[in-house]
């Protein structure tokens, strides 16, 4: 009867053992798979640039409340001093992990849907209107240049170090979003736009659960075709260029914050020739993210214009809580056999 109950203990523990193995497995895969990018702001969420087990899904729910005297769905932000924006906001998207060329790539798609209500002067003309709807969705191809290679088994991703790594990203909206040429506000914007970017990871110190510290910068330059009826006219907007950055730190094994900023300039904007001012503002906040389970992770985060004093100036705050659920067919499958 001793043997017995010491196999069965033996048995016990081993099993314990494989299920915190495989959940810490699970939760390094939700971990590095947080989504972006977000539309406040043009800021992409910290840890979204992290790597993954080739083959990884993840379906995201993002909800955002907006203000500001710009519209916050259009990236160019065409500020109007006496104008008043608000917009609730639910992103929803998929992304999935492969390897691309010999490098780690990712593959993600957003769309955004909700309500935008706009009061004041905008283009010459005043506004009291609202808009509901879809926005334009927006595809990001993210490929690695210097870096891991591809993580392709569970061995490699526990073996998982960033340390510093640079990524290629290109982003394209579909303008195929709600528009209506009559009204000033709009959750479309009836013309082609997307970035160029460059991330760049910096791991700092050791990569333990718990102890994980990261610097992470991404540079990015915006393009923006013509809106050819917009509220009637012409609009034209120059390149512009952003610079945005996180400093992220694991407070527990399950729990992390980051100090987030970003720096905008340029993309003057001009109607029917008539030019308007370019863009110049920094924006500082947080975010915190927690691992809800095995596959759910929960962020929620804040962030405002700083330098806004001035009337032309963008003045802009945001609030967003976003849910992101992962998984990969060989850990789930692994995780139901040891079960």
């Amino acid at each position: 009867m001793t043997d017995i109950n010491k196999k069965t203990k033996t048995i016990h523990s081993k099993g314990r053992k494989n299920n915190s193995i495989w959940r810490m497995v699970l939760i390094i895969a939700v971990t590095i798979m947080c989504i972006g990018p977000s539309i406040s702001l043009a800021q992409a969420p910290p840890r979204f640039y992290w790597k993954n087990l080739m083959g990884t899904n993840a379906v995201p729910v993002i909800f955002q409340s907006l203000s500001g005297n710009a519209n916050p769905l259009d990236p160019a932000y065409i500020v109007s001093a006496d104008a008043k924006f608000e917009a609730q906001l639910i992103v929803a998207g998929y992304a999935k992990m492969l390897p691309l060329f010999g490098r780690p790539a990712l593959i993600a798609l957003l769309v955004p849907m909700g309500r935008i209500s706009g009061s004041g002067t905008l283009a010459g003309s005043s506004l009291n209107e609202d808009a509901s709807g879809f926005g334009d969705p927006m595809i990001e191809l993210n490929i690695n240049l210097v870096g891991s290679k591809p993580i392709m088994n569970i061995p490699d991703l526990l073996r998982y170090q960033p340390g510093f790594s640079l990524d290629l990203i290109i982003d394209l909206a579909f303008p195929i979003g709600e528009y209506n040429s009559s009204s000033a506000i709009n959750l479309g914007q009836n013309r082609w736009y997307g970035r160029i970017a460059a991330p760049i990871l910096l791991q700092i110190g050791p990569w333990i659960p718990g102890q994980r510290t990261t610097f992470e910068m991404i540079s990015s330059l915006w393009l923006f075709s013509n809106n050819n009826d917009f509220h009637g006219q012409t609009l034209e907007t120059d390149p512009m260029f952003q610079i945005e950055g996180h400093l992220t730190r694991d407070l527990t094994e399950t729990f992390w914050a980051s100090l987030d900023g970003v720096w905008i300039t340029g993309g003057k904007s001009s109607i029917n020739g008539e030019s308007g001012s370019s863009i110049n503002n920094i924006g500082v906040g947080f975010t915190l993210g927690y691992q809800l389970n095995d596959n759910i992770q929960l962020t929620a985060g804040y962030m405002a214009t700083i330098n806004d004093s001035d009337p032309q100036d963008l003045r802009m705050d945001g609030f967003r809580i976003s849910l992101v659920y992962g998984w990969h067919k060989l850990i789930e499958g692994m995780k139901r056999l040891n079960d």
